[in-house]
């Protein structure tokens, strides 16, 4: 046969590897505690019943999905849910504008919201986008299935992992082919939030014609009138993306939501495929914005923070926990492993910690340490009370079994293949 696919796949795809995350690794029993992704392990921000159904509120439309409409094509619009996010984003705290539909861009998670702002702004094989790590590993993903060079500004591990704005400004002086700025805020793995002063000073860079985004998957868990959502109607060139996996515990549905000028919303519509959200979708996502699920969605994320703060206090009681790097501005933690109680941080220990807790103890947590500035570091997920519980009592155990060299240590070569393998996992 004349066909070869590695002749007729594009070279840039033919380079991608799969898409991985912990449970490929460690898959979930129903026993395991899940502290690797960052969902809400209190569960929908949904008023269900014990038996899972939605109760009803003051209006019924509300209440159910339409089985007997799934026949039809959803609504390629969604008006509807897109009123919603904006309702719930016009606090008038950086503005005293209003987001209105025509502001918005719903697509499939953040992810889909990523992908299309290349499309729209990025020429492959020749645009670049800068990112300022450590960050979400799935803009670079993006940028390399659409064959775009990633420009990288880090941020600053010196302080508190500041975005450097006076840093991604030379280089975008530098270099017009830049076209999109990624800022993730709160930061992943960081928790931080970037400073607005920052954001504001991108923004208004002299001679650089780009767009930037502003990553705030995690932003429901930092403090109030933290987005910068509704800030998009004062900028032309400002993007502000959102989802409800987070706060809101609907990762299921995979709906993200993408904030930014009317002008840019109209490309991203116009890419998009014509009903790229499902009636399922939408008709949760309405359900979740809803005042009485509102009510379950704050409760939720009262009781993270509530967690995230006994974590933060409990966690270095553990003899070999060492410091928290970033921020608390989100609903996961960046902590060091040390190589001794005492002593200075160790990814040999963090991903020996990393394997023993889920291979042994059931926990699943995220090594982060060969990203920038997180040497020796675990991303651990805030989970429920229980959870944090038995979190912290197997992080003990499993830390007292590596010191008193009860766990067989791999030579250097293995070790480094494990790390990059452990690290290599994307969200």
């Amino acid at each position: 046969m004349p066909f070869d696919l590695s002749k007729c796949a594009r070279p840039n795809i033919l380079a991608l590897e799969p898409y991985r995350c912990a449970r490929d690794d460690y898959k979930d029993d129903g026993t395991n505690i899940l502290l690797d992704a960052n969902e809400n392990a209190y569960g929908p921000g949904l008023a269900l019943s014990e038996d899972g159904k939605l109760v009803n509120g003051g209006r019924k439309s509300d209440v159910t999905i339409d089985l007997l409409g799934l026949n039809r094509y959803p609504d390629p619009h969604q008006h509807e849910l897109k009123q919603l996010l904006c309702e719930l984003r016009n606090t008038h705290v950086h503005t005293k504008k209003n987001l209105t539909p025509e502001n918005l861009f719903v697509g499939v998670g953040s992810d889909e919201a990523i992908d299309a702002l290349l499309r729209a702004f990025c020429t492959p094989g020749k645009d670049r986008i800068l990112t300022c790590p450590p960050t979400y590993g799935m803009y670079a993903v993006s940028a390399q299935v659409n064959d775009l060079e990633v420009v990288k500004v880090p941020l600053d591990v010196n302080d508190g992992f500041a975005a450097q704005a006076d840093k991604i400004n030379a280089r975008l002086a530098e270099d017009p082919l830049i076209k999109l700025v990624y800022l993730c805020s709160p930061g992943n793995p960081t928790a931080n939030l970037v400073r607005k002063a920052d954001v504001q000073k991108v923004l208004e860079h002299p001679t650089w014609n780009g767009v930037v985004v502003v990553d705030e998957a995690y932003i429901d868990f930092a403090p109030e009138g933290s987005s910068l959502a509704e800030w998009v109607v004062e900028w032309p060139n400002l993007v502000v993306m959102q989802t409800l996996s987070k706060a809101f515990g609907l990762a299921g549905i995979r709906l993200g939501a993408a904030f930014t000028s009317p002008e840019i919303a109209r490309l991203l519509n116009s890419l998009k495929a014509p009903y790229n959200i499902s009636n399922p979708t939408s008709q949760l996502a309405i359900q979740a914005l809803q005042p009485q699920n509102l009510k379950v969605m704050h409760k939720h994320r009262e009781q993270i923070i509530k967690q995230r703060e006994r974590l933060l206090a409990e966690m270095p009681k553990i003899p070999g926990v060492g410091g928290f790097l970033g921020g608390r501005e989100s609903n996961f933690l960046l902590v060091e492993m040390l190589d001794k109680p005492s002593g200075k941080p160790s990814n040999e220990v963090a991903l020996q910690v990393y394997e023993r807790l889920a291979e042994t103890r059931g926990v699943v947590v995220r090594f982060r340490g060969k990203e920038l500035g997180c040497f020796g570091c675990l991303r651990v997920t805030v989970g429920t009370e229980e959870e944090v519980t038995r979190c912290l009592k197997e992080l003990e155990g499993v830390l007292e079994e590596v010191y008193s060299g009860r766990v067989s240590k791999p030579n250097g070569r293995v070790e480094a293949q494990k790390e990059e393998a452990a690290n290599g996992v994307v969200a």
